[in-house]
Parts: C-alpha cells; sequence; structure tokens
C-alpha cells in the first residue's frame, strides 16, 4: 500500500507509505491524487493531512523510474502539487525526520506546514546534475527569501528545519508528535476559517535583486566547473522575481536540458552505482553479520594511524599495535596532531576530540589485542612480513575473530594460508589517509566466508567508508589498473613527452592528479619495489626503465623534496625540476628514440584507455562484480572527474568500437609490447555488437 487513507474526526489523513524514504514513484503520486479527491468529494471532512510513515515524511522522487521512464506517466508531481493547491478544504503537511527534493516541494504545495525539530530540508538535485522539477526553484524563493532560496538549491545543502523556523515555509515548529499537532492546527485552521496561503501568490522582494543575481552567477560559475547544473540551478531561482507561471515553465526547460547532459548521466551513474557496490550477488541481505565492539590495528604508521582514526570517529574502541615503543609515540602523537588540527580549523570540538583519542589505545603486546573483533594489519608490503604477522594471529586472536590485510597488491589467498582460519581472512584496502579517504576495497578470498563479507560491508558504512568488493589479483581493481595507466605515462616521456606535460593533459582532463604528481606524493619507491617484484614474477610484461633511473638516485617523492618534481620544505607545490626533463631527454637518445611532439589529446587517450582496457578483463574474469564497481573505485579512489562517471561509463560515452579503433592506432605508433593494446575479449565483444559496458 503506497498510501493509507483515514479519518480523524473532519480531518482525513494521507500517510505516504513507500519505504524506505516514501520515494514518490508512481503509485504514490496516484494515490496522493486520489485521495485528496476523495477527501474533497466527502462533506464530512474540513481538512486534509499529509505525512509519511516510518522514517520519513519523504526523500523525494524515485530516482530509480528514470531509468524506467515512469516519471513521465501521470499524474506527475506537478500536477499532484496542483491538485493540492486548488483543494478548497485546507491541505496541511505533517513533517518529520527527512523532507528532500520532490518531497519539500510536495510540502511546499500545501496550504500550511507543521514540521518536527530535527527534519532534515533539502534541495538535493543538483548532485545528480538536475534541479527541482517541481516548482522548488519558484516557491521556496517565495517561502525563505531569494538569496537563502539561492543558496540551498545550487548548493543542495541540507539545513535543520528549526534553521528556516522564522520563515514562511513552516507555520508551526514543534518538539514531540508531528501528526498530533499538525491535526490539532488543522482544527484551528477549520475553527478560523483561515484564508488558504498559496506560495505561487508571494511575491518576491530582494534589496539590489539584480546585483544580487549577478554575484551569485559568478560565483556559481567560478566554483562548479565542469557541472551545468548549479548554474541552471540559480537561472531557474532567478525567474522566480517575474510571474509564477512563467518561472515555472523556465524551470521544466531548464531541467529538460540538463537531463540530457551527460554530466547528469555521471552523477545519476555514479548513485545507482555506489549502491549496487553495496551488494554481493551470493550473499544473501539477511546473512547475519558478527558482532563488531572492539578493533585492533597492527602498525601506527600514516596508514595505521588513519584507519585506528577511522574506527574512533565513528564511536568504536581501538587498540594500536607496535613492535617499538618510538613508533608508538609517534603513531599516537601523529593521531594527536591531526585531531588538534581538526580543532584549530573548527571543524571538531574539545569534547569531541577527548572522546576520540579516549578510545585509542596503545600496546607492545600481542596478547592485549587478543579478544579484538576485528584485527587490521597495516605492516610493510612484503609477503614474508605479512606471513609473520598473520601466523602470530592465527595463534593469539580469539575464535570468531575478523583477520584483515590492509595489502594494496598481495595475494590474499596466500596470506590466508598463513592461518588455520582463512574463512576468517579478509582484505581491506584502505586508501590513504585513510581517516579522509572514502574508498575502502573489500579483497574476497577463495574462502572468505559469507558473513564475514557482510561483516566488513556493514562495518564500511559505520565508518563512513563507499566499500567496493574485489576478488584476487595483482592490485586488485583498482592499483592493477592505475599499473597500465602508469605504464603507458611513461612510455609517453620515452617518446617525447615531459612530466609536466603529462600531469598537466590529465588533469586539464579533469584528473584530480597527473601520474607523476600522483607517483611522487605516493612515494616513487612504492612503485619501484612493485615493479620489481613484477620483473621477476612477470618477465613477459614490459616496461620502461625511465622510473627505476629515477629512483636508483634517491628521488622518492615528496618524502625526499625532489622525485619527479621539486619540493621544498613543507611545501606540496610540484616545481618543475630542469634536471628530470634532462634526464627523460637524454634517457630517450640512449634508447635510439627520435622524440616527436605528442598532443595533449594522444596523452590522454593512451592513458584513460589503458585504464578502461584492463577494467574490461577485471570485468570478464570476475575480479569486479559489475563494471560500475570499478566507477565507484575510480570515483571513490583515485581522484577520477566525477563529471564523466567512471572509466567505464566514459567508455560507453566515447564508443566503444571508437576505444578499440584508437588501441589499434596505438598499437602501431607507440613505444612497448604491441600486445597491451590488444583489446579485452569483452570490450572487443561488446564494441563488435555495438553494445556498451552498462547497457
Amino acid at each position: 500500500m503506497s498510501i493509507r487513507y483515514e479519518t480523524r474526526g473532519p480531518v482525513a489523513v494521507l500517510t505516504m507509505d513507500n519505504p524506505p524514504v516514501n520515494g514518490l514513484g508512481h503509485a504514490v503520486r496516484t494515490g496522493l491524487s486520489e485521495g485528496v479527491e476523495r477527501a474533497e468529494l466527502d462533506p464530512g471532512i474540513a481538512a486534509i493531512v499529509i505525512t509519511g510513515a516510518g522514517k520519513a515524511f519523504s526523500g523525494g522522487a524515485d530516482i530509480a523510474e528514470f531509468k524506467s521512464g515512469k516519471q513521465l506517466l501521470e499524474p506527475s508531481l506537478r500536477v499532484v502539487i496542483r491538485a493540492l493547491e486548488g483543494s478548497t478544504k485546507p491541505i496541511i503537511a505533517a513533517i518529520h525526520s527527512v523532507a528532500m527534493g520532490g518531497g519539500l516541494e510536495l510540502a511546499l504545495g500545501c496550504h500550511f506546514r507543521v514540521v518536527a525539530k530535527g527534519t532534515k530540508i533539502a534541495l538535493p538535485e543538483v548532485k545528480l546534475g538536475l534541479l527541482p522539477g517541481a516548482g522548488g526553484t519558484q516557491r521556496l524563493p517565495r517561502a525563505i527569501g531569494l538569496e537563502a532560496a539561492a543558496n540551498l538549491i545550487a548548493s543542495g545543502e541540507t539545513v535543520l528545519a528549526e534553521t528556516l523556523g522564522k520563515t514562511a515555509l513552516f507555520d508551526r515548529v514543534v518538539d514531540g508528535d508531528v501528526l498530533e499537532a499538525a491535526l490539532a492546527f488543522a482544527e484551528e485552521v477549520v475553527r478560523e476559517k483561515r484564508p488558504l496561503k498559496k506560495l505561487r501568490d508571494v511575491k518576491v522582494e530582494h534589496p539590489n535583486e539584480q546585483g544580487f543575481l549577478q554575484f551569485a552567477r559568478n560565483t556559481v560559475t567560478t566554483m562548479s566547473k565542469n557541472f551545468p547544473a548549479p548554474l541552471a540551478c540559480l537561472e531557474a531561482v532567478a525567474a522566480c522575481t517575474g510571474p509564477f507561471d512563467a518561472g515555472l515553465r523556465k524551470e521544466g526547460e531548464l531541467f529538460q536540458k540538463l537531463m540530457a547532459t551527460p554530466e547528469s548521466r555521471a552523477l545519476q551513474h555514479f548513485f545507482f552505482a555506489e549502491r549496487a557496490a553495496s551488494k554481493i550477488a551470493d550473499v544473501p541481505s539477511d546473512t547475519k553479520p558478527r558482532a563488531i565492539q572492539k578493533v585492533a590495528i597492527l602498525g601506527a604508521g600514516t596508514m595505521g594511524g588513519g584507519i585506528a582514526m577511522s574506527f574512533a570517529n565513528a564511536g568504536i574502541p581501538v587498540t594500536l599495535l607496535e613492535v617499538k615503543p618510538e613508533a608508538l609515540d609517534k603513531g599516537l602523537g601523529t593521531i594527536r596532531k591531526n585531531y588538534e588540527s581538526s580543532l584549530k580549523k573548527g571543524k571538531l570540538t574539545e569534547e569531541k576530540m577527548a572522546q576520540r583519542l579516549a578510545l585509542i589505545q596503545g600496546t607492545l603486546s600481542y596478547d592485549a589485542i587478543a579478544q579484538a573483533d576485528l584485527v587490521i594489519e597495516a605492516v610493510f608490503e612484503d609477503l614474508g612480513v605479512k606471513e609473520a604477522v598473520f601466523t602470530q594471529l592465527d595463534q593469539v586472536m580469539k575464535p570468531g575473530a575478523i583477520l584483515a590485510s590492509n595489502t594494496s597488491t598481495l595475494d590474499v589467498n596466500k596470506i590466508a594460508g598463513f592461518t588455520k582460519r582463512p574463512g576468517d581472512v579478509v582484505g581491506l584496502h584502505f586508501f590513504s589517509p585513510a581517516n579522509v579517504m572514502k574508498l575502502l576495497e573489500v579483497v574476497r578470498g577463495a574462502k572468505t566466508s559469507k558473513d564475514v563479507l557482510a561483516t566488513v560491508m556493514d562495518l564500511a558504512k559505520k565508518i563512513g567508508k563507499t566499500a567496493v568488493v574485489s576478488g584476487v589479483c595483482d592490485g586488485f581493481i583498482g592499483n592493477r589498473m592505475i599499473e597500465r595507466y602508469g605504464i603507458q605515462a611513461s612510455f609517453l616521456l620515452e617518446e617525447g613527452a615531459l612530466p609536466s606535460q603529462v600531469d598537466r593533459a590529465l588533469e586539464q582532463w579533469g584528473m584530480a592528479m597527473g601520474p607523476f604528481r600522483m607517483n611522487d606524493l605516493a612515494g616513487n619507491d612504492i612503485g619501484w619495489a612493485i615493479r620489481k617484484r613484477l620483473y621477476v614474477e612477470h618477465p613477459e610484461l614490459v616496461y620502461s626503465k625511465i622510473g627505476d633511473k629515477l629512483c636508483e638516485q634517491g628521488c622518492f617523492g615528496q618524502k625526499t623534496g625532489k622525485g619527479w618534481y621539486l619540493y621544498e620544505p613543507g611545501r606540496r607545490d610540484a616545481i618543475v625540476d630542469p634536471s628530470v626533463d634532462e634526464m627523460v631527454v637524454a634517457y630517450s637518445k640512449e634508447l635510439g628514440i627520435t622524440r616527436r611532439a605528442i598532443s595533449d589529446e594522444e596523452i590522454v587517450e593512451r592513458c584513460i584507455f589503458a585504464l578502461i582496457n584492463e577494467g574490461a578483463k577485471i570485468v570478464e574474469e570476475g575480479i569486479a562484480q559489475r563494471a560500475s564497481d570499478i566507477d565507484v573505485v575510480y570515483l571513490s579512489g583515485y581522484g577520477f572527474p566525477i563529471h564523466r562517471g567512471g572509466p567505464m561509463l566514459y567508455a560507453d560515452e566515447v564508443g566503444l568500437v571508437n576505444i578499440v579503433a584508437a588501441m589499434r592506432r596505438f598499437a602501431r605508433i607507440s613505444r612497448g609490447d604491441p600486445k597491451f593494446w590488444e583489446p579485452a575479449p569483452l570490450l572487443a565483444k561488446l564494441a563488435a555488437e555495438g553494445r556498451s559496458f552498462h547497457g
């Protein structure tokens, strides 16, 4: 049942009942229309109250209908709201918990609004590359003023109802049962014969209206690079200063234009992809997770400390284990400094900082962590070191404890094999800084049990991470793909590009950081160690040795003050190093290569298409459950431009047949092994069939 209709004396109560957030799908819209009409025709009904069941008034439109086309079925939300406004009987919205998007627009169409304190209010459509399409850009300014509405709509920000309590948005802000308060208010309205209020009839007035709008346009244009929706939101709001119906038409025109943009498709894709990533095909949704009340972290370095903070921030006690007192003291000191920095920036209160620090305890003894429900090792990335750690954990940890490795590339099955309980072993690959980065790769070993997977996926949500499941392979999803990207970046140097050109081309295209700046940040020695391992394990792979030459000179990046770029003490600005450019040119000469001019377009295509091709192999091999999981990994952890929707969606936008053709061209003109550019079987198949990764 989508709408419950009941009477409370002379008041009809329409309750939206569409879990989990009472989305305004077709059935709900139809039920509302029918309910209002039924109440209108009943002479015993004097007023109507609309509310939501469960934990929301309404979270807004059912975005799944955007894919099915059901959002176009009548009655549309606009039609429903017109019916509310046109009712001859007072309609009161009883708002609680959440009123967002179309849910707030629905409330704006009612004659009166009663709201519970603490209710979250927002028009967040801009975050999906859209704008409010059911009159929100026209009614909200009439309720709270032009400037406040423009700020809320263009940012998609969420605010608490009481912050808007003195505006015309709410007639009453209450503690306690909002439905009872709304029923009492309805009887009051009827008894006093109050005139029905329609926001469409309110005139918007603002001092220096045009000056404010121009300032807002300039600000939004600067801040919303690559995204058309924020400026379109502002233009729709600007139309509220004229006739209501004309503003509504402008809103509709802009909404339709935004629906057709690749940026909106990308944002909607990411919205659905994040939700899909949380589901594991063969792990039933009712799988009971293990209780995680205490966590232990092995290693108090940058990664271990960041992981510890992630749990403490979520209120989960953590014990941090180190082998040397000085390393433990340093790690705990760094955690304190990080919290103190947040305190100085106003992101944390003294009380919160004290609470979080109290949840993190240090120890030098394995015995102190024996009763932890989850232990995560964050030690040096070497299989021998991991073996020693997991052998010890197997002996010490209580039965049922989950043993997790933060490895970024190593074989989780081998690590599980160092224990007598491989079903309890899982990879949890955090990204640095772990207390900031949202991505968490959950690496599923061959014997990882289903309840362990359910537990860590649930736990990821609790600590604010976006979890994506990966199978076992070298580098898992993210690092396996980035290695191919890096291979091409290095060959581009041999052929004629310089580090700054490669980075600039990819950053202008939208990457948060180019490959060489990224390597300097992570530490060039890390990539060097991986390559040296791969030279032995996979001698058939062809690499440029230019990165090795850099590392042989001790140029490990920001931590040494010199890598692909120069770095001044205490600063992260990448300064072009003429000696590195000279080394690059000299290396080409040493190899007998005549350097050529390389376009930014070629740089971007070779690096990004290398990512896509490896992604296709990962999907085909079942390492990733679905192509959209790869997009989530790259949007959440690797600085891929969100307006492009991730590498696999971008591939669909470019056209797989075009990518295959470009790869064949690169096989003829580029350095390295021509087999590198052999299209993955899945990519070749989909291209030949005219299909896409997400089609």
